[in-house]
């Protein structure tokens, strides 16, 4: 009797591609859900729970994302200093305007898997909040959400 081995990918073996997402006029967690897939690598036939086999992703145009509702002014980010006092709130309508990349960042990271995997994966995201990245000899592919 023959037994099937359970396939597990080797780290050092993954190929890994390049992806081009244009954020604009996308909804924010439909696209977080995408693009966590592909950095996860669970769109691929080699996926493994705990490697990275995963791709590459460039996200332009964060500027431009769109949210549902009323998420403007009712979502709110906090952060703390860990001082007295340092705590701090922001609406995703502040954030937007000053720090665009961060919102889809945050959105993503939440979306992954927590500890060690999880710090590996996002440093494969990259999120500019023009149309300009310095990425273009990796000769990204587009993704469409």
């Amino acid at each position: 009797m023959k037994r099937n081995k359970t396939f597990s990918a080797k780290q050092e073996k993954v190929e890994r591609k390049w992806y081009l997402v244009d954020a604009t006029d996308k909804v924010l967690g439909r696209l977080a859900t995408k693009v966590s897939t592909v950095l996860r690598g669970k769109d691929e036939e080699i996926f493994t729970p705990s490697c990275d086999t995963g791709d590459f992703v460039i996200v332009i145009n964060a500027s431009k994302i769109k949210v549902t509702g009323k998420k403007l002014q009712d979502k709110v980010y906090f952060s703390h200093s860990m001082y007295p006092g340092g705590a701090k709130f922001r609406s995703l309508e502040e954030q937007l305007a000053n720090h665009p990349d961060k919102v889809i960042l945050h959105a993503v990271r939440g979306m992954l898997p927590t500890g060690r995997l999880g710090d590996k994966l996002i440093t494969k995201l990259k999120v500019y909040k023009d149309d300009k990245f310095p990425h273009s000899a990796q000769k990204p592919e587009a993704l469409t959400i």
